[in-house]
């Protein structure tokens, strides 16, 4: 899924299991200097339900293009959000992944409040990986069950669209989930990756389409997760990343949003920035002093299943994206 890049004054590529870097040191302030900001009520995140939609994911078993469990879980997503009153659109393609195969995807996007002007964007990604090349040699041909690398953060939407439903906020908001995200060589080009972003991007399914911002959700349900300031979500939208990090401060989830800086990430979001030219950060479970690849010791493993989510985890990144959303004029 995840690549990771080094910037200088050209950019040079790491993979994200073997590019090694010099720790990198934080410039944030301590969180005692933070912002404070008067916070508009937001509703209730509810961390049963947005484990209840990790568990359905899952039952549709691995979510990889071209499959029979792929189609069935894009139908009830698609069902789903129309259940929540969004307006939804459906892109096909078919795209070449990395090996010559033709996959054949679908980026669902859910509008809430479609007549709005002031939209914010968010992503996820629904697709999984077709193999678990990080795990044993013996499962490496193994499709990844992606409870963490995938699900967590498209559960999260889903939560959030309930209660943009019940309780609609000012701004219009987007749900945008992205199919084909973890199909990439690894060691390869980041291009292989991210597919589903990388088409929408360039073929917008919605003329003229723009959002002040978008936050992106990667791997945001695991125990002991550690979120921290990655570095294009730095460079392309650095007032995002302070309004959501500094809300998940006050909020009192500064234990999984960490007042520290990690290298860039190739990810969803990097083309959303650098091709839809959106502002856009990654909420993303890395941090180089964690697992030997910086993402989890369930990372592209089959040890990514429901044993590896933790409620209080969905809860916080849940509740601080909500938070951040009603917060909006």
């Amino acid at each position: 899924m995840k690549k990771i890049f080094a910037v200088a004054a050209l950019i040079a590529l790491f993979t994200a299991c073997g590019g090694k870097k010099e720790k990198p040191k934080s410039t944030q302030p301590p969180v005692a200097n933070q912002q404070q900001v008067m916070l508009t009520p937001a509703p209730g995140f509810v961390s049963d339900s947005a484990y209840a939609f990790v568990e359905k994911q899952l039952s549709f078993g691995p979510r990889v293009p071209n499959t029979r469990g792929h189609k069935a879980c894009g139908d009830y997503l698609i069902a789903k959000l129309k259940q929540y009153g969004a307006e939804v659109i459906v892109q096909e393609a078919n795209v070449t992944a990395y090996t010559g195969a033709t996959l054949k995807i679908r980026n669902i996007i859910a509008r809430f409040n479609p007549k709005s002007t002031s939209r914010i964007a968010l992503f996820a990604h629904w697709d999984t990986r077709p193999f678990a090349d990080q795990d044993a040699e013996i499962n490496s041909k193994t499709p990844v069950p992606g409870a963490d690398d995938g699900a967590s953060g498209v559960a999260v939407l889903l939560e959030i669209a309930r209660n943009l439903q019940q309780t609609p906020p000012t701004a219009g908001v987007d749900i945008i989930l992205f199919d084909g995200e973890d199909y990439g060589n690894s060691g390869g080009e980041p291009e292989t990756y991210c597919l589903g972003s990388q088409y929408w991007a360039r073929n917008q399914p919605i003329p003229g389409y723009y959002a002040k911002y978008g936050i992106l959700l990667d791997m945001v349900g695991a125990s002991g997760a550690r979120f921290c300031k990655e570095g294009w979500s730095r460079q392309y939208a650095a007032s995002v990343v302070e309004n959501v990090w500094n809300t998940a401060q006050q909020l009192g989830y500064g234990m999984y949003f960490l007042m520290k800086d990690t290298e860039p990430l190739v990810d969803d979001h990097y083309f959303v920035n650098t091709l839809a030219r959106i502002p856009t950060i990654d909420i993303i479970n890395y941090d180089r002093e964690g697992a030997a690849s910086g993402f989890g010791e369930h990372w592209h493993t089959l040890q990514d299943d429901i044993s590896i989510i933790d409620r209080n985890t969905l809860k916080a990144v849940g509740q601080t994206v909500m938070q951040v959303i009603y917060n909006e004029k």
